[in-house]
């Protein structure tokens, strides 16, 4: 009888022990989940634009205020102006090798990288801004986009269109497509090469360096964005005619960059937060551009004298018809 009732204490307490033991280990759990919750991150952000630049510059900034008011705080991200950590075109290695956490600029600056890449900026008389996040969002761009980023460690979203492009700056007319041959134009991507076979040659650079690369004759014409920030870099200056329609940039979409090994390490809820944040500074970009253009234009025109010119059908035909070629 003792050694029944000896028996039955002992059971007790090894029941009680594992009993203590099973809380013990789902308390743990729970700290650490929620210890993982809870911690807090500090990125880096590295753009291909000025630092605050009117539209795409502020595209990271807004960016970056969403993030952290969202995440109470949690997410904390700075942002680099091109040329403050890095050069603006060694945005895409820099994220691809987790040196920072991401990257703001636009895809058609990495074709010496990876081809495919200018597909997910904007093509010549191609989608505009509405058709190609249309695409991106419910037509498989995004899938694909991600797939071809995949081999570089980076995770893409879209963020931020300019819309509709003018056609560049130029310091002769263009009366047929003779006159393109020999100029040297500012013009990235598939542009650039159909500029190129149209009888000129296309450059690339950053936008900072094209004042300077116009004034000082290493390039004839260039080719940035629209008039809120054509304006904003004084491109007025420096050369007298500004030609429309924008065949080479219908709708350009810029670009968030993530390092996929930093992406993956934020909790559900941040990750959540950070692509919810992208789609609202994607569509608030587009927002600003529609309406600073109109204003930036009207300024050129009346207050600084710009000569606004249209290409002629017979040179859009020409370039509409090489972009076909091309593609």
């Amino acid at each position: 009888m003792v050694g029944f009732k000896f028996c039955e204490s002992r059971k007790n307490l090894i029941y009680l022990f594992l009993c203590f033991f099973v809380i013990s280990c789902s308390e743990n759990i729970n700290q650490n989940e929620e210890n993982v919750e809870k911690k807090n991150f500090s990125w880096r952000l590295v753009t291909t634009w000025p630092k605050n630049y009117p539209g795409v510059g502020l595209g990271p900034e807004n960016f970056a205020q969403l993030v952290d008011e969202m995440s109470d705080g949690r997410l904390k991200i700075k942002v680099y102006g091109n040329g403050e950590l890095i050069p603006a075109l060694e945005v895409f290695d820099t994220v691809s090798r987790g040196t920072v956490e991401m990257g703001h600029g636009a895809s058609y600056y990495w074709i010496g990288k990876l081809p495919a890449a200018q597909f997910f900026t904007t093509l010549p008389f191609g989608l505009n801004a509405q058709e190609r996040n249309a695409w991106l969002h419910f037509g498989g761009g995004l899938e694909l986009w991600e797939k071809a980023y995949e081999p570089f460690n980076l995770l893409p979203m879209a963020g931020g269109n300019t819309g509709v492009q003018m056609g560049g700056w130029f310091n002769k007319e263009i009366n047929t497509t003779e006159d393109l041959k020999g100029i040297r134009i500012r013009m990235p991507g598939l542009a650039g090469e159909v500029f190129t076979k149209a009888g000129g040659e296309a450059v690339l650079m950053p936008g900072s360096e094209i004042f300077t690369n116009l004034q000082t004759g290493v390039i004839d014409a260039a080719e940035w964005i629209g008039p809120y920030n054509d304006l904003t870099f004084g491109f007025h200056q420096v050369a007298k005619y500004y030609y429309y329609p924008g065949w080479q940039e219908p709708g350009a979409m810029t670009e968030f960059i993530f390092n996929k090994e930093a992406f993956n390490e934020l909790p559900d809820d941040l990750k959540a937060i950070a692509r919810t944040a992208a789609r609202a500074v994607n569509q608030n970009m587009m927002d600003e551009y529609t309406a600073r253009n109109n204003q930036a234009l009207i300024s050129l025109i009346e207050d600084h004298n710009v000569i606004l010119k249209k290409f002629p059908d017979e040179v859009l035909f020409e370039l509409e018809k090489i972009s076909k070629e091309v593609l």
